[in-house]
């Protein structure tokens, strides 16, 4: 086994059986199963449901796999967002409890699930497409640039090291020039 198959059957633990036929994956003992209305229980105003969590998670990857990694186009830029109900690009960091509350109560559960799938099938494409030179662990500057104007940083307020995200151009331009970047 090589890291690219490693990385791919890893990868696939995450996600629903639909994507890498992988039936005891890690997502589907967590969301299989459940009713759109479980999805949206927030067990406390200050914790986040679990349409939320996937919403966040799908998000991220589809962000950090799609634009930083590839240099493609998001997954949600495929008509993505009427389909989930929603009008977020950004992917959550940051939000109020009011905002989450909407999220979760405003997504599509149904077209949130497909989402993650369609994020999921993505990614193991781009896996498979890396060659020799990808696994050397340099992102590139352009690619941090066009996350960071793509919006999906935009909505965001927390303060995390090393940069902030409310400011995405200088955070991607931090980002680029730290020591584990160059």
């Amino acid at each position: 086994m090589d890291a690219r198959d490693l990385l791919l059957d890893e990868h696939g633990r995450m996600h629903a059986a639909s994507v890498t036929g992988q039936k005891g994956s890690l997502a589907e003992r967590t969301f299989g199963g459940l009713s759109d209305e479980q999805m949206r229980v927030r067990p406390r105003e200050d914790l986040n449901s679990l349409a939320w969590l996937m919403w966040h998670i799908a998000r991220a990857e589809d962000i950090f796999s799609n634009i930083i990694l590839s240099g493609r186009d998001q997954v949600v830029d495929d008509g993505w967002l009427p389909r989930l109900k929603i009008s977020r690009r950004d992917f959550g960091i940051g939000m109020s409890k009011p905002e989450v509350a909407e999220l979760t109560a405003q997504v599509d559960v149904t077209a949130l699930r497909d989402y993650r799938d369609a994020v999921g099938r993505r990614t193991q494409e781009v896996i498979r497409g890396f060659g020799p030179a990808d696994w050397q662990g340099e992102l590139q500057a352009p690619a941090l640039e066009k996350a960071a104007a793509s919006a999906s940083w935009a909505a965001c307020s927390s303060p995390t090291p090393p940069c902030t995200w409310a400011r995405p151009r200088r955070c991607a331009r931090q980002a680029a020039s730290a020591p584990e970047f160059s």
